[in-house]
């Protein structure tokens, strides 16, 4: 895939072989320890076997290709080889190859995502973290995000939706016990402690992605019923009291009228009150011989 922007000018930088003894006077031998990974890395889980298996090849062959580097605070930081970087401490190598370059923050953080992204090396929930911190560092929109890394933008729209699920459930992503899909399904869910629950089912249960997007919209209907039933007693409760309340206030216009005075009745849900008002000892004997009737 040709990448556009940035992307476009470092396909052949990313991909060049260089067999050590070739001369190349862009590339230099330096100690490992001058040499320190970017923290920006988007890759953050780096696979042990794959990592000896590198190791193993750099103990017989040597590093074939050199680290692309940049000069930061008196040191070598990592653009795009830490995984040679790390296979090669592994290896115990005192020396590696480096190619330098001038690039720029913003340089740094789409060549390291572009590498691991041409190489499928990311996971998706390391791809959402990437595309969104070009967005919040660099100010771009997905749409610019898209062309940087040659994606569509709905597959960055899509890729970075991961970022609603709960913290819990996007360290299960990364660790690889959830997949893209069964995490694209849980997103429907919107209650974070039903999300957690159906995500350890899946994982328990060891679900398809199929499985998983029919157990949500199991889920889902499920939830829909139980939102009916407390929609109707609401609704019952709301009708019974505005029943009592019709009732009461008939009552208390009644009253008004064959005592002659303001009363006033309310109802609680244990007990209620009747208040008659009365302004003289004469009135209040009028109103007692009336009831008394």
């Amino acid at each position: 895939m040709r990448q556009k922007g940035l992307g476009k000018g470092l396909n052949a930088l990313l991909s060049e072989e260089v067999v050590l003894g070739h001369q190349n006077e862009g590339i230099k031998m330096v100690d490992i320890n001058e040499v320190e990974p970017n923290y920006d890395q988007p890759r953050k889980n780096f696979d042990q076997e794959e990592l000896n298996e590198l190791m193993a090849s750099i103990q017989e062959h040597g590093i074939l290709q050199p680290l692309i580097v940049r000069v930061k605070d008196n040191k070598y930081e990592i653009v795009a080889g830490e995984r040679r970087y790390r296979a090669a401490r592994l290896a115990k190598i005192r020396e590696v190859p480096i190619l330098i370059k001038d690039f720029d923050d913003k340089q740094v953080l789409e060549v390291a995502l572009i590498e691991n992204i041409q190489r499928a090396d990311l996971n998706s929930m390391e791809l959402a973290c990437a595309y969104s911190l070009l967005m919040e560092r660099f100010d771009y929109t997905q749409e610019e995000v898209a062309k940087r890394v040659g994606k569509s933008r709905s597959e960055v729209t899509n890729i970075m939706r991961l970022l609603k699920l709960t913290t819990d459930l996007q360290q299960k992503l990364r660790d690889g016990e959830l997949s893209y899909g069964q995490a694209r399904a849980l997103l429907i869910l919107k209650d974070p402690k039903i999300q957690k629950e159906a995500a350890n089912f899946i994982i328990e249960k060891e679900l398809t992605v199929r499985d998983t997007e029919k157990y949500v919209q199991q889920l889902l209907n499920q939830e829909e019923i139980n939102k009916k039933k407390a929609q109707k007693k609401v609704e019952e409760l709301i009708q019974r009291e505005s029943g009592s309340h019709v009732f009461i206030n008939e009552v208390q216009e009644n009253l008004q009228k064959s005592l002659g005075t303001k009363v006033c009745i309310t109802q609680g849900k244990r007990k209620g009150k009747i208040e008659i008002e009365f302004y003289s000892s004469e009135e209040l004997e009028r109103i007692i011989s009336r009831i008394q009737q």
